[in-house]
């Protein structure tokens, strides 16, 4: 079976999300921001152990613990070739369409420029026992998308294009807790979409209940999600 995922919430608003691969143990967490908070979830939830650092881009709040949480756990760390130079210090570099090992399963690399030049997403296939899993970072949010600091309009569409074609059931792993506010925007943009009302008050009450909204799924983005 494909990885098992979780959140892992760090931040104020964000998840780095802790990945598990029954068949061999092996461990992954993506885009470690807070090596605090991630080197206290590893230990009551794996005991410590940690084999890869996935990451997804650049920005601070999805890198900054990386250093520490390498140095205790001893990681291979892995990010975007284009991205190289200002990415804490690689152990390999990966480029669209390459496959990172995570124990039996494997992650293929897909490029989504739009929110930064150098963006990458993580996409692990389900199969006929779970679904898959894609680790997308700050490209797309549940109902919504990532704001566009580097990359063009027409980067971020071709972007979404790639991820919409994933199969529906497909587990969407986004880097923020934005969709309550993403909501209350989507349902301006498309006030007759009653599977978008639905969600949003679905979203309302999770978030009243302190409960996270993620993962999400492919299906429910497109027929949801404005952008």
């Amino acid at each position: 079976m494909p990885v098992t995922v979780e959140p892992v919430p760090i931040l104020s608003d964000n998840y780095a999300w802790l990945l598990r691969d029954a068949a061999s143990g092996t461990v992954a967490i993506v885009d470690p921001a807070d090596a605090d908070a991630i080197l206290a979830a590893l230990d009551a939830r794996t005991g410590g152990r940690l084999d890869l650092i996935l990451l997804t881009h650049h920005h601070a709040d999805h890198v900054a613990g990386t250093d520490a949480v390498r140095a205790r756990t001893g990681a291979t760390v892995i990010g975007a070739a284009r991205d190289a130079h200002r990415l804490p210090k690689l152990d390999r570099a990966v480029t669209e369409g390459e496959t990172v090992a995570i124990g039996d399963s494997r992650a293929t690399i897909i490029d989504t420029p739009g929110h930064t030049v150098g963006h990458i997403a993580f996409h692990v296939a389900g199969d006929a026992t779970a679904p898959g899993v894609l680790l997308c970072g700050d490209t797309l949010f549940s109902l919504g998308c990532g704001r566009l600091f580097e990359g063009t309009a027409a980067d971020m569409h071709a972007s979404l294009r790639k991820l919409a074609a994933l199969p529906d059931d497909t587990l969407v792993c986004c880097g923020h807790e934005y969709t309550e506010s993403n909501a209350r925007f989507a349902v301006t943009a498309e006030p007759d979409n009653a599977a978008l009302r639905a969600r949003a008050d679905e979203v309302r009450r999770l978030r009243a209940a302190g409960r996270p909204t993620l993962p999400s799924t492919i299906g429910a983005e497109r027929a949801t999600n404005p952008f």
